[in-house]
C-alpha cells in the first residue's frame, strides 16, 4: 500500500499538480487515440504544454504584481488578519490539521485519487448519471482537497481514516462532476462550442450568476448591450481598446491605493528599491497588469485548440459525449476582454465594502482580500455574466460575488477553526456552497452526508429532463444543438 501510495503522491507533484503537464498528457492520449501521425501527436503536445505554461506566466505574474499592495494594506495598518486565497488555505490546513485533529496532510493526495476515479466513473456511467464533464485542473483539485479534508473532519472528527476518506471522495468527488457539469452550457455558449467545460472555484457561482444575467436580459425592456458593444464617442473612445482601458483602469486602481500605502512604507518594506522613482514605480505595477493579461489570453489561444482537437479522441474511444473541465483563466480568451478587467474592479468594490463592514461590526475574524477570489472569481463571473446579460451583469454579479466572499469566508472560517491559522480557500463556491455542505454535515451527521449526495446526484438529472433533446448535443454536435436551440427560442 505505502509502494502504491508513493507512486500515486510522484503522480500528484509531478504531473495531476503540475497543470501543463496534466493537459499535455490528455492532449498526447487523445491525438494517439485519433491514430495522428507521432509529428502531429509531438507537435500539439509541445503546444499545449508550452501554451498552458504560458497561461500560468500571466496568471503568475498578476499573482505576484499584486502582493505587495495586499501586504501592505495588512502591514500598513497592522491588521492581524486571516487572507482569502487558495494558496494561504493550503498553507492553514497543512499548519494545523494535525495539530487540530490528529491527522497527516498525506491523506488528502489519497483523497484526491479516490474522488478523481469516483469522477471519472460517474462520467463513464452518463447514462445514468447524466454527467459529462471531467475535472482535470490538478492544481485546484489538491487546493480544494485540502480545505474539504478539513471542513469534513471538523464535521466526523472520531471518525477512522478509511470511513472519513470515503465520505470525503463521495462529497468532493460529485461537487467537482456536479459544478463541472453545470459550466458545460455557459462555456460552450462563450466559447462557440470549444469543446470544454470551466473546472476551478466558482463553478456553482458562475453557474448562478450566469442564470441570473440570461434573466436579467430576458426582463429587461431595453436591448442589451454587451461590453464588445460598446463603442465610446469623442475622448472616451480610448476605453474601446481593451489594453489601453486596463492600463488606465488599473493606474487609478493600483495608484491610489499605493499613493494610501505611501512611498516610505513601499521602501521600507523592500517593494521598492530607495533612490527608485515611485512615480514610476506605480506605473510599472499598474501597467504590468495589462501586459500579464494580455499573457494570459496568449497562452490560451495556444493551447485551447490542441485540447479541443485531442480531447475528441478520448471522447470517442474512451468517454463518448465528454469534455474536459479546464481552468476558468481560459475563459478570458473568449467574449469581451474588457469584462476581465470590469469583473476584477467591482468584485474588489465588493470584497473591500465587505471587510470594512467586518471592521464596523468588529468581528473577530477579520479578512484580508487575497488576489485569486479577487481577480480569477470576479473576472470569470464578469465574462460569462457579460455573454449573457451584458453590461449591467457584467457589474453587478461580480460585486455581489465579492461581498459573498467576505463574509463566507469570515463565517466558515471561524466556525471550523481555520482563521487560527492564517488563511482560508475563500473564493466563492467555497464561501457559500461548502458552507452550507458543513453546517448539513455537523448537525445531521450521516443523514447531511445523504442530503448533499442526493442533492448533487439529483442537478444533472433535473438539468436533463428540462433540456432532454440538447443535453447530450451540446458537447456531442455543437452546431445542431446550436439549430435545435435556435428554433426553439423562434416559437417561444
Amino acid at each position: 500500500m505505502q509502494f502504491l501510495t508513493s507512486i500515486w503522491t510522484f503522480i500528484v507533484n509531478n504531473i495531476i499538480t503540475q497543470p501543463a503537464y496534466f493537459i499535455g498528457l490528455i492532449v498526447l492520449l487523445g491525438y494517439v487515440l485519433l491514430k495522428k501521425p507521432w509529428y502531429d501527436v509531438l507537435s500539439g503536445t509541445i503546444k499545449a504544454v508550452v501554451g498552458y505554461m504560458i497561461l500560468l506566466v500571466g496568471s503568475g505574474g498578476l499573482v505576484s504584481n499584486f502582493r505587495p499592495i495586499l501586504v501592505g494594506l495588512k502591514d500598513r495598518f497592522n491588521l492581524n488578519a486571516m487572507v482569502i486565497d487558495p494558496y494561504f488555505g493550503q498553507a492553514a490546513v497543512t499548519a494545523g490539521v494535525e495539530k487540530v485533529f490528529g491527522r497527516a496532510f498525506g491523506q488528502v493526495m489519497i483523497l484526491v485519487l479516490i474522488a478523481f476515479i469516483f469522477n471519472i466513473v460517474l462520467v463513464a456511467l452518463k447514462k445514468w448519471t447524466k454527467f459529462r464533464a471531467i475535472f482535470t485542473t490538478g492544481h485546484v483539485q489538491v487546493q480544494q482537497a485540502s480545505t474539504a479534508f478539513w471542513l469534513i473532519l471538523f464535521c466526523f472528527p472520531k471518525l477512522g481514516d478509511t470511513p472519513i476518506l470515503l465520505i470525503m471522495a463521495l462529497v468532493l468527488g460529485l461537487y467537482w462532476a456536479v459544478g463541472t457539469n453545470l459550466m458545460v452550457e455557459p462555456t460552450q455558449d462563450l466559447t462557440d462550442g470549444a469543446g470544454f467545460s470551466i473546472a476551478h472555484q466558482q463553478m456553482f457561482g458562475t453557474k448562478l450568476f450566469s442564470w441570473l444575467s440570461e434573466k436579467m436580459a430576458k426582463n429587461s425592456k431595453k436591448e442589451t448591450k454587451k461590453l464588445e458593444d460598446l463603442h465610446l464617442p469623442g475622448f472616451l473612445s480610448i476605453f474601446n481598446e481593451n489594453m489601453v482601458a486596463t492600463s488606465l483602469l488599473m493606474t487609478l486602481f493600483f495608484g491610489t491605493i499605493m499613493v494610501v500605502l505611501g512611498e516610505k512604507y513601499l521602501i521600507e518594506a523592500k517593494f521598492l528599491a530607495e533612490g527608485k522613482s515611485f512615480f514610476f514605480y506605480v506605473l510599472n505595477t499598474s501597467l504590468n497588469f495589462a501586459v500579464y493579461l494580455a499573457i494570459l489570453q496568449l497562452g490560451v489561444r495556444t493551447f485551447v485548440a490542441e485540447l479541443s482537437q485531442s480531447f475528441h479522441g478520448i471522447s470517442e474511444r474512451l468517454l463518448p459525449g465528454a469534455v474536459p473541465g479546464v481552468d476558468c483563466a481560459v475563459a478570458y480568451g473568449f467574449g469581451s476582454p474588457n469584462a476581465v478587467t470590469i469583473g476584477f474592479l467591482f468584485g474588489a468594490i465588493g470584497q473591500f465594502l465587505a471587510i470594512f463592514a467586518l471592521i464596523l461590526l468588529k468581528s473577530p475574524v477579520l479578512v484580508i482580500a487575497g488576489f485569486v477570489p479577487l481577480f480569477f472569481d470576479n473576472a470569470t463571473i464578469a465574462v460569462f455574466a457579460n455573454n449573457k446579460g451584458g453590461v449591467k451583469a457584467a457589474m453587478l454579479w461580480p460585486f455581489v460575488a465579492g461581498l459573498c466572499q467576505v463574509f463566507g469566508s469570515a463565517f466558515i472560517a471561524s466556525w471550523v477553526g481555520m482563521a487560527a491559522y492564517g488563511g482560508y480557500l475563500g473564493m466563492w463556491d467555497w464561501a457559500v456552497v461548502w458552507p452550507v455542505f458543513t453546517v448539513l454535515m455537523k448537525f445531521l451527521s450521516y443523514a447531511g452526508v445523504a442530503i448533499i449526495a442526493i442533492a448533487l446526484f439529483a442537478v444533472p438529472q433535473i438539468q436533463y429532463r428540462m433540456n432532454k433533446d440538447r443535453y447530450f448535443l451540446v458537447t456531442e454536435d455543437y452546431e445542431a444543438y446550436k439549430a435545435l436551440k435556435s428554433k426553439e427560442a423562434e416559437k417561444a
